[in-house]
This record gives C-alpha cells, structure tokens and sequence, in this order.
C-alpha cells in the first residue's frame, strides 16, 4: 500500500510504525475471510482492511478522528485472526493499538459513553472494585428488564452465580517447589481473574509447583494494562505495564507464568510498548522471559493421567492462537494426559468476549457467542477447555455444559482436586 505522511510525521515513533505496517498491505482480503465482525455486519469498512483504509486516512491527514472512522473501530475485537491469514505479515495489531491512542487524543465521546469507558477502567483492573461491583450487579440483575440501555444490561450479566471468596495464594508470598528445585517463576495472578474465578491461580500454584518450579508472586504487580491498552488510554496502560516490569525485574525469576491469554500477548508485547523508553531493556527482558503457562508444561514434561476419560471441547482462545501463535501446546497437553479432545467448528473465529468488547458492543458479542457455543455444544462435550477467563465468562453464560481452564484439567490429572465446576 503507498502511503503519504511527511517527513515530519514520521519523526513520531508511532506514525513511522503505522507506515511500516500499511506499507505492508496488498489489499489482497484474505482478512475478511477470518474476520468476526465482518461475517456478523458484512460491511467491508468493519473487516481489517476496511479498518486498514480508514486508520491510513485519519493518519496520513493528520486530523483528529471522526464519529465514522471510531464506530468501526470500536467494532473491531482485536481478535488478530486477521494476522494469522495476512500472506504479507501486516501486524495489525500495533496499527490499531496506534489508532485507538489518536482516537482517545482527539475525538469527544458522547457524555454516557465517556462516563462508561471511565467506569471500567476505575473498576475492571482493580480486583477488589471489581468485587464490589460484581456484588452489586447481582443484586441489581432481578432488576434488568427495566434498564434501558443494552450496554448496561451487559454488566448485570457479567456477575457470576457465584462471587468466590478472596484467595490468600493471589497475595505477594513465593511458594517452595516441591522435591528439587528447577526453575524459579512469577505467576502473574491477574486483576478481573482474581474477582471471578480464584480457582485457576490455586490449580497453577499447585501444578507448578509439583513439577518443582518455586512460584512467586511478585510485590507490586497487577493489571497488564490490556484493558486500558485497547481503550487507547496509553498514559494508564503504561502505568500499569511499568509496575510489572520493575516487580518482576527485581524478583529475579527464569519466567514470568501467565494464565489468562488475553494478559499474555500484551506482557509480550511490553518490550515493543517501550522500544523508545528509558525502560526498554527491562521490558524487552519480561517480554522474552513471559510464557503462557502451556508453553512451560510443554518445557517440564507434564506426565499426567486423567482420572476420568472426558470428551473436552477445547476452545481456543483467540489472544492465544493468534495473539500468541499458541495452537498446538494445550491440546497436547489434555491429549497426553488421557482426555478425549475435541475442537468445535471455525476454531479461529472469536466467542465475542474480547476484554470489554461483550459489555461495550453486547449485540455483536452475543451474535458471536451464539454461534460458538453451537459449534462447541455440536461435539457434545463432557467439558469445556479454555485458556483465558474472557473467553470461559463469555462462553460460560450461554451454555449448561461445565466449563473449566485447561490448567484445572491438568492439576487435577497430577493429583490436584477435581475442579469445581464438574461438581
């Protein structure tokens, strides 16, 4: 694709990365195929390339965002199955990453859309607001049938039947490996996780440390940013990013251990984040250090048996296979350790989750969810796998069958308890 910015515009770090990538595009639309939101709409400005012309344009001209330019780009998931079809490699993920950051500087929101993208970010990455307010969604949910607007039912939604009780493991506190010692990891314990499900830190806690690795829990991380990241709110995302990389850089570990996908590609991503920065050696250092917890079962030999043979339908997480390029290591994994694995249909489509894309575009979030959990259901599963709490959320509301993390599989087929959720 030519592009047209000037040389005084590619001064910025960020336009000069946007040139690279659009200078990649062939216009070709292999995107379109994989694309979700373009299946659901079927408009060619809500598919990457779409998307692709209208990011060129804001940015080549330099002018502040348009009410057309942010709805479609508020419509995209950021679901990067567009970046695993791409024949020419365009990472779009830095482009709209790029692109939300020029909308939050230069657009004005209506008053009820500010005042609700200002409420998830003061609450959603902060566990114990994020309690609070799930405790009072619950309350609030008998109620919803009276709430006009559709974005706020989609909170009500969001509690769980059931708020689980703080864990103390999710404190800083490191956690002896048992027999001798092989590694020495951080688990990044999360922020929404914590508040919706506890289970999956206790089953890593213990898988881990079974397996001989000591697991820290650093003093002063948190939130990865993600959230604020796609709401272009790039000040916040980086407050939080740099409070990982100096807890994790002082904890002195072989890996950072991370269980929800979503968190995974953006720590991944820190050393890009801060190329230009002061900080850029430490965060390029977490970056590589950071493994999805599949990735480092793959490395310890998990030899695990299952205690029953369950049919799970594994879904894959899309800030995994695509954010990650993590297709093969979790099915591996529930295959070797005796559990019947199934995929559903369209794999690399996305369930609609996508951080705050289900409360912020709940129509074509529940379209999606729809057609996964038919395609998942299709298989007539036991059980159902995931590896992000996003996607089991999401999923989980639309379906009766029980669904777990694959880590609460294999903690249980090591000697771990049975997860919760199978009863």
């Amino acid at each position: 694709m030519q592009t047209n910015f000037t040389e005084d515009q590619l001064k910025n770090p960020g336009i000069a990365r946007a040139n690279e990538i659009l200078r990649s595009c062939v216009h070709c639309g292999f995107c379109t195929a994989t694309c979700p939101t373009y299946q659901v709409l079927g408009d060619e400005l809500d598919s990457p390339r779409g998307r692709i012309y209208l990011m060129k344009d804001m940015l080549e001209s330099g002018r502040p965002a348009d009410a057309r330019t942010v709805k479609h780009i508020d419509r995209c998931l950021s679901c990067l199955a567009c970046m695993t079809t791409c024949p020419s490699g365009v990472h779009y993920m830095h482009l709209v990453d790029h692109a939300r950051a020029h909308i939050e500087k230069t657009y004005k929101r209506p008053l009820f859309e500010r005042a609700l993208r200002n409420t998830l970010a003061m609450i959603l990455p902060y566990p114990g607001r994020f309690r609070l307010a799930l405790l009072a969604a619950k309350i609030a949910r008998p109620f919803k049938s009276l709430v006009p607007e559709a974005r706020l039912r989609a909170m009500l939604d969001m509690a769980p039947k059931r708020i689980p009780p703080v864990s103390r493991n999710d404190d800083p506190q490191s956690f002896p490996a048992r027999g001798e010692r092989r590694m020495r990891v951080a688990l990044m314990t999360g922020c929404a996780q914590k508040a919706l499900n506890t289970d999956i830190n206790d089953a890593t806690i213990r898988l881990l440390t079974r397996l001989g690795c000591e697991v820290v829990v650093a003093e002063g991380a948190g939130c990865c940013g993600a959230l604020v990241h796609h709401m272009g709110r790039e000040e916040e995302s980086h407050r939080f990013a740099v409070a990982n990389i100096n807890a994790w850089s002082a904890s002195d570990v072989d890996a950072i251990v991370i269980n929800t996908s979503g968190c995974g590609t953006t720590v991944k991503d820190y050393g890009h984040m801060f190329r230009n920065d002061p900080l850029a050696s430490k965060a390029a250092d977490i970056s590589a250090k950071t493994m999805d917890i599949s990735e480092l079962l793959t490395k310890l030999d998990l030899a695990a048996e299952a205690p029953e043979r369950l049919r799970v339908a594994y879904h894959a997480a899309c800030s995994l296979q695509h954010g990650q390029q993590i297709k093969t290591a979790p099915k591996t994994l529930l295959k070797n350790a005796g559990f019947e694995v199934v995929e559903p249909k369209d794999p690399h489509l996305c369930c609609g989750s996508a951080g705050t894309y289900n409360l912020m575009q709940p129509e074509i979030s529940g379209e999606l969810k729809t057609r996964k959990v038919k395609t998942l259901e299709a298989k007539a599963p036991d059980v159902i796998a995931a590896g992000n709490i996003g996607c089991m959320m999401q999923i989980g509301s639309g379906t009766e069958v029980p669904i777990v993390h694959t880590v609460e599989l294999l903690d249980w087929a090591t000697g771990g308890p049975r997860p919760q959720a199978l009863g």
